[in-house]
């Protein structure tokens, strides 16, 4: 009884990890670029009951008799499949078709990586036009320096082709590349990122190093669509159904507890 009363607890502690994860998952179904996570569970050590494999008679046993000692959150996964697409009046949002992500500078100097294109033009410290996010993080390009536009330039006719290349109108008229690129990244394993506020990842051992699409061979690369925005791809029918779920086996584990401990009552009672 010892040992269903911790098992049963360590339960309940999973259960709440599944239901904050759900939570939050559903508290940002409206985010651009957010990626749903997924609780992973596994079961904690198993104790022998019976050490002996044999019968009374020397017979071998075909199983042997073990006994749980609970479970515990092994991981909480990120699952970047794509998110629908919706259109935005914004000149500089970008949604990403395929596996990339864009390159951030952050407000620490280290680099990190979005699926959130939303996008911003703002006067830089070099007094040209630097392409930010809506938190004044640079956006980087295919070398992993900041985009810069010459500030006379008119913000509503910068395009972008659908490999990320910027173009400008010339004197007819006529898109004409800039000679600049919005960078695009890979990574072998994504699930791998580091997550952090802002629909920002960070690279972490797991994960591997950024693979840049403009000087990788051999992978499938990303396209661009201006004026749209990905949005969450968080299920909510698939969130709901998981949280009652989730709900039921916490209250599940909750009854082990109580019914674990009328026992132990009732155990306490036969010498009275």
């Amino acid at each position: 009884m010892i040992r269903s009363l911790w098992s049963a607890a360590t339960g309940m502690q999973a259960q709440q990890i599944a239901v904050d994860t759900i939570s939050n998952n559903i508290s940002n179904i409206n985010t651009t670029g957010y990626k749903t996570s997924q609780n992973e569970f596994k079961t904690l050590l198993y104790q022998e009951l019976q050490a002996k494999t044999t019968s009374a008679n020397g017979d071998t046993k075909p199983i042997n008799s073990q006994v749980g000692l609970g479970v515990r959150n092994s991981s909480i996964t990120t699952i970047f499949t794509q998110g629908s697409f919706f259109e935005s009046t914004n000149n500089f949002a970008f949604a990403i078709q395929g596996d990339g992500f864009f390159g951030i500078k952050g407000q620490d100097g280290n680099t990190y990586y979005t699926r959130n294109g939303n996008f911003q033009l703002g006067l830089g410290t070099s007094g040209g036009l630097e392409l930010s996010t809506t938190d004044g993080e640079r956006v980087l390009d295919t070398e992993g320096k900041p985009i810069i536009f010459d500030k006379t330039m008119t913000a509503s006719n910068i395009t972008v082709s659908s490999d990320g290349e910027f173009m400008y109108p010339d004197e007819a008229g006529n898109p004409k590349s800039l000679g600049v690129k919005i960078g695009l990244y890979q990574f072998n394993n994504p699930s791998g990122l580091e997550k952090h506020s802002g629909s920002l990842f960070e690279v972490t051992n797991a994960s591997g190093q950024a693979i840049n699409e403009s000087k990788s061979n051999g992978i499938k690369k990303s396209t661009i669509a201006q004026g749209y925005l990905e949005g969450s791809n968080v299920q909510l029918a698939d969130e709901m159904v998981n949280l009652i779920v989730a709900q039921r086996a916490y209250e599940a584990n909750s009854k082990a507890i109580t019914t674990s401990d009328e026992m132990l009552g009732q155990a306490n009672q036969l010498k009275r």
